[in-house]
């Protein structure tokens, strides 16, 4: 058996912060923001917390999937800003919506490669027999964790949460890579205040994100399209046998540079990183939500998923829709 998206939602906080909101509070502008990142806004949570947005994106998921939260018999959910240490934002969400009959846990610290990640693990339970229907949600609250003061980090994230119902069938398609680079984990890195000693360790901001742009930016757009092509090799696949590819949206210049690398029509790389930010875990659920529920995502089409973030780590997953 193998699993295949059958359902997916997603759920976005109701207060949007626009480029010239922040030019206010840092040195900065909407056309300098929009020209590095193909940033406009982003949406920060006010009342909404990472488990509410979880559970109202796995909600919308199971309606889409016309599926009880009964039939769910795991739920996974990828976040770096979960609302407490224990329980794990995924029994929160049990809770939420009634899934009494799920196992309930978290991937946590590959951050914006998490829903690639939480996919897969889906993918190897169903195989293996042990579950059925699968939510797998990307949920952030990255607001918590941003440096209001620090104009290379607090231009590009946002708040929301995607969700996708993944149901064992015969027909389906599943082919993975993932890898991880602790060497470089330093470009991407952000202190916990789970540690003896943490205010005198931790200077400053030091629990907040911090991340190397440059060598974040050099990392996606070399390693991306080599997992990409490595996972299509793995499942036979041409690049042109593609209809969509579905990046983590984290930098509108990074998906042109891995489309201009590999020599695909950017046509094929769908964006919303214009309206959302980067949302790590949560970017490609939502994404993935927008084009199911506009019709441009059809039953049979062959989509690949590829994330990268925090660890290093990466990863590319081709699946039949």
């Amino acid at each position: 058996m193998v699993g295949r998206i059958c359902g997916t939602g997603s759920s976005i906080p109701s207060k949007i912060v626009e480029n010239d909101d922040l030019a206010k509070i840092v040195d900065t502008n909407d056309e300098w923001i929009r020209e590095r990142t193909g940033i406009a806004r982003r949406h920060i949570a006010d009342t909404e917390t990472t488990s509410s947005l979880a559970a109202d994106a796995a909600k919308k998921a199971l309606e889409n999937a016309g599926m009880s939260a009964e039939e769910i018999d795991l739920i996974l959910v990828a976040t770096i800003s979960s609302d407490k240490v224990f329980p794990c934002t995924a029994c929160e969400v049990q809770k939420n919506i009634g899934a009494v009959n799920a196992t309930c846990f978290d991937l946590g610290g590959a951050a914006c490669s998490g829903f690639v990640f939480a996919y897969n693990t889906a993918q190897m339970y169903i195989a293996g027999g042990m579950y059925k229907n699968i939510l797998v949600i990307g949920a952030e609250n990255l607001s918590n964790l941003v440096d209001w003061t620090d104009r290379g980090t607090c231009i590009l994230f946002g708040d929301g949460a995607g969700a996708a119902v993944v149901s064992a069938v015969s027909d389906g398609m599943f082919f993975a890579s993932t890898h991880s680079d602790g060497e470089k984990g330093v470009a991407m890195e952000c202190e916990s205040r789970c540690q003896k000693n943490w205010k005198e360790k931790c200077q400053g901001n030091d629990t907040c994100m911090k991340m190397d742009g440059r060598a974040v930016f050099q990392f996606a757009v070399r390693k991306v399209p080599e997992v990409i092509k490595e996972t299509l090799e793995k499942a036979g696949l041409d690049l042109q046998d593609v209809d969509y590819f579905v990046l983590h949206q984290a930098n509108r210049r990074i998906v042109e540079s891995v489309a201009k690398r590999l020599k695909i029509d950017v046509e094929k790389f769908p964006t919303n990183i214009e309206q959302y930010g980067n949302t790590s875990a949560a970017s490609i659920p939502i994404l993935l939500d927008e084009m199911n529920r506009d019709g441009r995502l059809k039953k049979g089409q062959t989509i690949v998923m590829a994330g990268f973030g925090a660890g290093l780590s990466w990863g590319a997953t081709v699946i039949k829709w």
